[in-house]
């Protein structure tokens, strides 16, 4: 086998362990480790390549960046279980519920707020279902729409700041955290508003799907119930622009005081004070919140161990190279590129998790979108949007497994009358992909859906550059002359001899000194 036919038998492996089913960073570590030894035996590069992997693995976990993983975690993990959620749909509930669709606009405004403060959708999709989906069917809302807007507002959590994604993402891509969470927010706001307009289209063309609840089921109106709204939202927006703020993570911010683990600390801070707040902070809340976090966080770095042994070698073969001229040749340009790389994600997405396609395949897509001139934010939160979808897609979904196991608890506990049917669940979710989908094709065409929060880039026009020498006042009027510029009444061709000569002068001292150096450093005659 030749070197060059190697990595793509690499890439095919890789694809095969990955479908086996066995835990992705140990299947990872396994073939990198494998085909490393196989690269040695075929002389491809030398044994002293491999002793990088241990600085690489250190590299890793030195890297102070993915400090801000456990922070966000556990932050988002006490406020999923602080009763934050079941406050705010509550109050949300009551106040749109009246109007044809507003269950469903709750669910989506809430899930948008929920997911710039929790980043996780299992206990967001959880937390939602067991609290909206007795309700929704109760009051006669159609079964695939409630199911679909229950997996979808809580996958939403994957793009809006501050997503876990957008760290991995900032970091495999080298960009700043704060630039990814400001070109996250345009993707963001507009699949909500897309989610919202699909709801009032289907209250126009099929209302009997989404009904409004009777005003006799409200508990609390008037002045009462906006309090209540405010009581959940006000303290979550503080949080939120603390966090993001200090980062400089928000639209139009310039500047920031803390870097993303700081944020992230703070908050942590924030999150418990909020659980204070709503009296549910105990110390069985904590434990489960660190127990949490300390599982995705060993998941993210053995993950991350696992992909950087498989790319280092993958490197080593020239893998980058392939990868390169197979995407760079692609017709269309930019927009085919793009194109075919999210068709391979969407479909990669059915398999694996998001972290795993950020911490494999970024790495090996980044540098040729580089090459190719596209804006590496933007490339980030464009495949950031495409891998919500790995949460929506039947029967792979994990939003939707969430989703199967709430309503069989539901109906056991007979808070639902008739059991979901996984067929609603699948059927429900196949609309609210389409939309991420139609988002997808949205930021690939209208790149200003990104940049348009982002700092605009200085542009220097350097045929008006002037470098000024400056003037030594003191010296006499003939000294003070500068070199490049004749003075009053000299010859250009004056000017010209005294530089030759000061250039004669500085080559002559620069010989003279590297003399002294060689004889400094010369072996002694004994």
């Amino acid at each position: 086998m030749q070197m060059e036919n190697f990595a793509p038998f690499m890439f095919g492996a890789l694809v095969f362990v990955m479908l086996i089913g066995f835990p992705v960073a140990f299947s990872l570590a396994a073939l990198g480790l494998a085909s490393g030894f196989f690269a040695i035996e075929m002389g491809w590069f030398p044994a002293s390549f491999m002793a990088n992997l241990p600085l690489n693995v250190f590299g890793i976990l030195s890297n102070d960046l993915l400090l801000a993983i456990p922070f966000f975690t556990f932050m988002g993990a006490i406020l999923e279980k602080c009763g934050l959620a079941e406050d705010m749909l509550d109050s949300m509930g009551q106040l749109f519920g009246t109007v044809r669709g507003g269950l469903g606009y709750s669910v989506i405004i809430v899930g948008f707020i929920l997911g710039a403060i929790t980043g996780t959708v299992a206990g967001q999709v959880i937390a939602m279902a067991l609290i909206s989906m007795p309700v929704m069917i109760k009051y006669g809302y159609n079964m695939r729409y409630t199911t679909g807007v229950l997996a979808a507002s809580g996958t939403i959590t994957q793009l809006v700041p501050p997503s876990l994604v957008l760290v991995v993402m900032a970091d495999q891509l080298g960009r700043s955290v704060g630039d990814m969470y400001k070109g996250a927010w345009g993707p963001s706001i507009l699949q909500v508003l897309i989610f919202a307009i699909y709801t009032f289209a289907l209250g126009i063309v099929k209302p009997h799907h989404v009904p409004g609840i009777p005003k006799t089921a409200r508990t609390k109106s008037g002045f009462q119930l906006w309090m209540q709204c405010l009581r959940g939202i006000i303290p979550s927006a503080v949080l939120i622009f603390a966090v993001l703020g200090s980062m400089g993570g928000l639209p139009w911010m310039d500047s920031a005081i803390a870097t993303p683990t700081e944020a992230g600390a703070m908050g942590c801070v924030g999150a418990l004070v909020l659980a204070a707040i709503h009296r549910r902070l105990t110390w069985d809340l904590c434990w489960q919140a660190m127990v949490g976090t300390m599982r995705l966080t060993a998941m993210v770095v053995f993950i991350l161990i696992g992909s950087r042994v498989f790319s280092m070698v993958f490197q080593g073969v020239d893998g980058a190279k392939w990868v390169e001229h197979m995407l760079t040749g692609l017709p269309g340009g930019q927009i085919g590129f793009l194109i075919v790389v999210n068709i391979f994600i969407f479909f990669l997405a059915f398999f694996l998790d998001f972290f795993e396609i950020a911490f494999i395949i970024l790495p090996m897509l980044g540098p040729v979108a580089d090459k190719m001139g596209i804006d590496l934010v933007w490339f980030g939160v464009l495949l950031c949007v495409n891998m919500q979808t790995s949460f929506m897609h039947p029967p792979f979904g994990f939003a939707l497994f969430y989703l199967r196991g709430i309503s069989d608890t539901l109906f056991k506990e007979k808070r639902i009358e008739k059991p979901v049917l996984s067929n609603d669940i699948y059927m429900g979710a196949i609309p609210w992909v389409l939309m991420q989908v139609l988002l997808v094709a949205i930021v690939i065409f209208v790149p200003q859906t990104v940049t348009v929060f982002l700092d605009k880039e200085v542009a220097v026009d350097i045929d008006k550059v002037k470098i000024e020498m400056p003037v030594d006042e003191s010296a006499p009027p003939s000294e003070a002359v500068s070199p490049a510029t004749p003075a009053s009444g000299a010859s250009s061709g004056n000017v010209e001899a005294e530089l030759l000569k000061q250039a004669a002068e500085a080559d002559k001292a620069a010989v003279d000194e590297q003399k002294k150096v060689d004889d400094l450093f010369a072996p002694k005659k004994p």
